[in-house]
């Protein structure tokens, strides 16, 4: 093998012994919003901390007060799409370090790279893999829908995220990402679809 091949192989295999930072990224999206302030360093004040005052409403908020909550919660939309992005990144970043490390034959030739490891990828970026197409889009859908909501304006803005995430994992892993990316990237926005015309079915069956 070249000296060339072993680099990027090593490469890989620091890509595939990454799942943890992927995982860490995948468990914010699922924690509380105390937790995700406290794991994400964002510090922000929450949207609801007016409502501890019981006869302060909004509706009795100063000019400026009402100024202060709206940034505030533009902030909070960008600080969740950015969370979004990140996750993205580093999801598609794991999925082609495994597709990558799936397609080696001689592990005997690499640095911490075993038989069984590459056993584990294949079997990872298989159809019912944790990596494989279906999975992972489904969780990168799964996640959007935890940080939107259930509002379709939201998604929207979810699903402009997860592209950009996906544009800065084929910058970071420098050249177009495996195939299996693209088709998981399809199937996430093909989810998406179907949530807007799940949306748009209801809404038809309202007006009726």
């Amino acid at each position: 093998m070249s000296e060339m091949n072993v680099t990027s192989s090593t490469s890989v295999s620091s890509t595939y012994t990454s799942y943890q930072d992927v995982e860490k990224a995948e468990d914010k999206v699922k924690t509380t919003d105390t937790q995700k302030k406290e794991e994400s360093g964002v510090v922000y004040e929450k949207t609801k901390e007016p409502e501890k005052k019981a006869t302060y409403t909004i509706n009795k908020m100063s000019a400026e007060e009402r100024t202060a909550l709206v940034q505030q919660l533009k902030q909070e939309a960008v600080n969740r799409k950015n969370q979004l992005t990140s996750l993205v990144q580093k999801m598609f970043g794991g999925q082609a370090g495994v597709a990558k490390l799936s397609d080696l034959f001689s592990p005997e030739n690499l640095k911490n790279i075993s038989a069984a490891d590459i056993a584990q990828a294949k079997e990872d970026v298989s159809e019912d893999g944790y990596w494989g197409v279906k999975q992972t889009s489904q969780r990168l859908f799964d996640f959007a829908s935890a940080l939107a909501g259930d509002d379709v304006e939201k998604m929207k803005e979810m699903q402009v995220a997860m592209e950009k995430g996906f544009k800065k994992a084929t910058k970071a892993w420098g050249g177009e990402l495996p195939d299996i990316c693209h088709d998981t990237m399809n199937a996430a926005n093909k989810l998406f679809d179907d949530y807007y015309a799940s949306k748009n079915t209801k809404e038809t069956q309202a007006a009726e």
